[in-house]
């Protein structure tokens, strides 16, 4: 949500251009940050637990000058344990004056919560469902920032607007606001004065309702939604329409609705110009536009950044990147949401690097690169935790949630890697598969879920890869030595060091670029998994300099490369230069061997010597072996070496 960085003219400087789009990364970013307190206890309300909402109908009164709210809620919720009292979140300053069900007024308490206790009039079964109805009142609390509630003003005009990610519905709406429901479908019924125009969620079913000097507007939704995704907004709107999607079968049009501020509206459309061809390139890669039966659409709001909420983003500005960012929410945010803060990565850092895909698909290869070099710099100049996946405490702060470095910017560089470590086939196919699964498609996902996702058509385990950069901190240094060989070949020496001790090592593919003679230059690629490994490749040429990771597509920092004298073959460690994995084995032994050197046998012998397998292929069943210590003799075209393993 919120990737608030302003694209600057490329005639600007490089310097001024990291330097300017960087302030606005940070602005972005805290607007993301919508609570008024740095660290609140709202992770979980243990006591809003016992049920599932399925619907609200949510019908308030307001007027954009005023910081005051009247309304009037119906939830119908379905309890999921015996209850005798049904709790909601609501801020202390929202007094409730009645509480009705099935039109009998129930007894309620507010006793300085931030909750709203009703009492029911007899016990309610699991599995049964209720609707209550919540009249209430009271002026929004304010934050010392911003809160979640604002009225202000545009070109002296007044204008009112919600934000309230992470912790802020509460504040003007009696909800349940933790990540671990959605409502199912909503009305939105908002009465304001009649020159304003009201902005919420999902599509309008008719037209505005004037009565006198107020108009109400009804807009319905109907995809499950959480509630810190339900917001509105009032003010003189200009609206502005597009159309999005393709105009075939597969891929009809659908509304694109922008709520803009008048005084601005003549530049805001233009830079808008470029939102259906975002939208539909999102719909090459990530399929159908998640909500296309209502609309996708922006609201232009009284910050610096933006808010995702379903179907129209909040907007600060129109900035490539950010509608971009805000855009790429509807599909990783609010078809999925993640399940806890602790998973905020991701919905903000597949979000960001929805923005980088968009610099690579709209500028090319070059400025995708700048783009990624500069997320790797802002991570591997951090002094902080770098956890991606949060820690409990952790997701008790709003300021680690929404980091800029790490929630944002690393998370966005370890979706990259992701891609490249899979390859873009499986990458794509695999992100599809996890959006349109049923289990989390328009509900919640943890990751865990997402791991499982990726892995299903890897067809590998990426654990240890999740927890080097999910779960681990910090970054690796590469020192890489390049020598020739005789025989048209290369040796690559690869060591590493980590700026963290949370990871012993991080394995990761990569790839030297080496150039020769006459403007000759080639890709190499080597799988490291070791220290102090070594690779023998083939080269069409005597290499004369190189260079690591080209592409940056891996983060790290202060990395070495240098290209050695010539070498004769013999100094080749082919012990090094081998691996096996897993180790432990379970079912299969996979043994990785260097460009230029084949494979030819794989002999295991048990703990007293005795050959208990052979195998002519490199991926050895291993399955029907004990548990135990085993010792494996890899015969190769360059020799012979004996490695030992366990089979669990």
């Amino acid at each position: 949500m919120k990737t608030f960085y302003l694209i600057i003219c490329l005639i600007l400087t490089f310097s001024g251009f990291a330097q300017e789009e960087e302030e606005h990364f940070e602005k972005m970013v805290e607007a993301e940050m919508k609570s008024a307190s740095r660290t609140m206890n709202m992770a979980v309300n243990p006591n809003t637990l016992n049920y599932d909402v399925t619907y609200h109908k949510i019908e308030i009164t307001v007027d954009p000058a005023v910081v005051f709210v009247t309304g009037k809620v119906t939830t119908t919720y379905t309890a999921t344990a015996n209850m005798n009292t049904v709790t909601f979140d609501l801020h202390d300053n929202m007094i409730v004056s009645a509480v009705k069900k099935n039109g009998a007024n129930l007894v309620f308490s507010q006793l300085g919560t931030n909750e709203l206790v009703i009492n029911l009039p007899s016990q309610q079964n699991s599995g049964t469902s209720a609707t209550v109805e919540i009249t209430y009142a009271g002026d929004p609390p304010q934050g010392q920032d911003f809160g979640s509630f604002a009225s202000e003003t545009h070109n002296s005009v007044p204008v009112m607007w919600t934000l309230s990610e992470p912790f802020g519905a509460r504040d003007w709406w009696p909800c349940k606001q933790d990540l671990n429901d959605k409502i199912n479908s909503i009305d939105v019924f908002i009465t304001a004065p009649s020159e304003y125009v009201s902005v919420a969620n999902g599509l309008e079913p008719e037209a505005p309702v004037v009565s006198g000097a107020l108009k109400t507007t009804h807009f319905h939704h109907s995809y499950p939604i959480p509630a810190y995704l339900i917001a509105f907004a009032v003010t003189d709107y200009q609206v502005y329409n597009q159309q999005g999607g393709l105009g075939t079968t597969a891929s009809p049009f659908f509304p694109i609705v922008n709520y803009l501020y008048p005084e601005t509206a003549t530049e805001s459309i233009a830079s808008l110009a470029i939102t259906p061809t975002i939208i539909n390139f999102f719909e090459s890669k990530f399929g159908a536009y998640p909500f296309r039966n209502e609309k996708y659409g922006h609201c232009e709001f009284g910050w610096g950044g933006g808010m995702e909420h379903t179907t129209v983003s909040f907007m600060g500005g129109f900035s490539r990147s950010l509608i971009a960012h805000e855009m790429g929410h509807q599909w990783f945010g609010n078809k999925i949401t993640c399940g806890s803060w602790r998973d905020i990565w991701l919905n903000e850092g597949i979000t960001e690097y929805l923005s980088g895909l968009t610099t690579e698909f709209l500028d090319g290869n070059t400025a995708f690169r700048t783009w990624k070099t500069g997320k790797i710099t802002s991570i591997t100049n951090h002094t902080g935790t770098t956890n991606l996946y949060l820690t409990e405490a952790q997701a008790l702060s709003v300021g680690r949630i929404f980091s800029g470095t790490v929630t944002y910017n690393k998370g966005s560089m370890v979706t990259h890697m992701l891609r490249y470590k899979m390859g873009d086939v499986a990458f794509y196919q695999a992100m599809n598969n996890y959006l349109s699964n049923v289990n989390y498609a328009y509900k919640y996902a943890v990751t865990p879920d997402f791991q499982g996702q990726l892995e299903a058509v890897y067809g590998s385990s990426l654990t240890e890869f999740f927890n080097d950069w999910v779960y681990g901190q910090g970054h690796p240094r590469y020192t890489i030595t390049v020598q020739n060989v005789a025989g048209g070949q290369a040796k690559i020496v690869v060591n590493q060091t980590q700026s963290n001790p949370s990871v012993s090592y991080f394995e990761m593919p990569l790839e030297i670029r080496v150039n020769g003679a006459a403007g000759a230059t080639q890709i190499l690629k080597v799988n490291n998994t070791t220290n102090g490994q070594e690779f023998l490749v083939p080269v069409n040429f005597a290499i004369t300099s190189a260079v690591f990771d080209p592409e940056k597509n891996i983060i790290s920092k202060t990395n070495t490369i240098t290209v050695g004298p010539n070498l004769a073959t013999a100094n080749f460690n082919l012990d090094k230069a081998i691996t096996i994995s897993p180790n432990p084995a379970v079912s299969v032994l996979d043994i990785e061997m260097p460009n230029g050197i084949n494979f030819e046998k794989g002999i295991i012998y048990n703990i007293v010597g005795q050959k208990v397998l052979d195998s002519s292929v490199s991926s050895i069943a291993v399955e029907t072996l004990s548990a135990g210590i085993y010792s494996i003799k890899i015969v190769t075209s360059e020799g012979s070496i004996t490695k030992k393993f366990i089979k669990k």
